[in-house]
């Protein structure tokens, strides 16, 4: 009996992840002020509101349990232009949060960890004699340039600009600040650890290590120029194919 219960159980449960996901053209996707061909949220969904300020990029993905948010709560009028704005390519990890009231931008072909927390709006705490969460909060907007990887539990706080192709280390808290293209931020607080220059190259030099691989996505398709194969170990590669 117990056999059988736990089967219906999975069973119920696999279909409703199934058919309950957000999949473009579905009516939840209509909700959106863009949602692109090939993109999906996965079920459950912690929470969503805001809908109407949301836009999303053709072949993205959006892990369970995640918390996508544009405005303090559901039917506020947030104006005519878009709040949040998710790249095509893209791939965000299970229970994240995008939390969004002013301007969240995130480029193509962002990946991320699980658990990363993404927000344009922090608590002030000028008034000494008020509760900090009455006191009434500080917008400063946040970009996140093309192709960066954010590491797991990672935290982007108001007033972040992050560089095409940068990485965020697991767990790093990082502060407002312009950060330059390929940096490597890490640490809590974060700081940039490594840099890239045309010229000189990396800085401190990067240890090979590994074997990477070429992986196509349908937004972009693969490169004619990356390699059929993986390469071979320490050499260079394309990820994503350009």
């Amino acid at each position: 009996m117990s056999r059988l219960l736990s089967w219906i159980i999975r069973s119920t449960w696999s279909y409703a992840r199934r058919k309950a996901e957000i999949r473009a053209g579905s009516r939840a996707a209509r909700r959106f002020a863009r949602f692109g061909e090939g993109s999906a949220i996965a079920f459950p969904t912690a929470t969503l509101y805001g809908e109407s300020w949301i836009e999303i990029g053709v072949y993205t993905v959006l892990g369970g349990d995640m918390t996508l948010a544009a405005g303090m709560g559901p039917d506020y009028d947030l104006g005519p232009d878009t709040v949040v704005r998710i790249g095509s390519g893209c791939a965000i990890g299970r229970g994240s949060h995008i939390v969004a009231h002013k301007s969240v931008d995130i480029g193509d072909h962002v990946y991320t960890g699980p658990y990363v927390y993404i927000t344009d709006q922090n608590h002030t705490y000028g008034n000494t004699e008020i509760p900090v969460g009455l006191q009434w909060p500080v917008d400063d907007p946040v970009s996140i340039g093309s192709g960066t990887w954010i590491g797991a539990n990672a935290v982007i706080l108001p007033g972040v600009h992050l560089g095409r192709n940068s990485v965020v280390a697991a767990g790093t808290v990082v502060r407002p600040g312009t950060y330059p293209d390929h940096a490597v931020i890490a640490g809590v607080p974060g700081r940039v650890v490594r840099t890239h220059d045309p010229e000189s190259g990396w800085e401190p030099p990067l240890r090979e290590s590994g074997t990477p691989t070429r992986v196509p996505t349908p937004a972009t398709g693969g490169s004619p120029t990356a390699p059929g194969e993986p390469p071979e170990r320490g050499s260079a590669t394309r990820f994503p194919p350009l």
